[in-house]
């Protein structure tokens, strides 16, 4: 099953991925742990940054958005070829690792990626982008992972908490057309940017209050 599909979303229970118990454990995490994780991990780079390899705080600083900076732009590319791919070819791997979080939005345990997965990640991204800039990894992969871990917040709070009276709402909004009107729009999640430089902007409805609604009960439906 593809979240292409469009089924309607299940907000109680959780679906399964593997039939192994310790396999599916294995695809579960509380948000905290990733959260607390790269926030620990980029404190070390850009201490051994700064204390080791002798960058000024400007440098670092810099390195550090441009990092948060380019993970916007990988989180939309990977939501959007990766997760919902083009091809059937993908669909198995797709629904393994995002379609069932389609199927169950408001699984708590399934809202970050497992953190062994994602050190794998972070690891391979640590060796591309050294060989991309040299010792000018340690403030930019920081950002990069602090752009991760901000995207783990956001994710979560859209799908947990009732959508907020302010200029936050936005993000819940847009990632709920996302899973309940428009599954191939509005790929960012942490942020719009990127679907309107890319022409994945929602398609408006023709009553925008009615979409608004739609989109508020989806998140919280209580």
């Amino acid at each position: 099953m593809s979240a292409k599909k469009n089924r309607r979303p299940k907000h109680k229970g959780s679906g399964t991925i593997f039939k192994n118990p310790i396999l599916e454990q294995l695809t579960k995490t509380h948000i905290a742990i990733p959260l607390t994780l790269y926030t620990i991990i980029s404190s070390c780079l850009i201490y051994y940054g700064i204390i080791e390899k002798g960058f000024t705080t400007p440098v670092m600083i810099l390195l550090f958005f441009a990092g948060m900076f380019v993970f916007t732009l990988v989180e939309y590319l990977m939501h959007r070829y990766l997760y919902h791919p083009q091809t059937e070819k993908m669909e198995e791997f797709s629904h393994k690792v995002h379609g069932v979080h389609h199927d169950y939005p408001k699984d708590k345990k399934r809202l970050a990626m497992p953190p062994i997965l994602a050190l794998i990640l972070a690891s391979f991204f640590f060796i591309i982008y050294r060989a991309m800039m040299g010792d000018y990894v340690f403030g930019f992969l920081a950002g990069f992972l602090m752009g991760y871990t901000g995207y783990l917040a956001i994710h979560y709070s859209v799908h947990i908490f009732k959508v907020p009276g302010n200029f936050l709402k936005i993000l819940w909004h847009h990632h709920a057309i996302h899973h309940y009107r428009q599954p191939d729009r509005a790929f960012g999640v942490s942020s719009p940017l990127w679907d309107y430089i890319f022409g994945t902007m929602p398609e408006l409805l023709e009553d925008k209050k009615k979409q608004q609604a739609k989109a508020g009960e989806f998140i919280d439906p209580s």
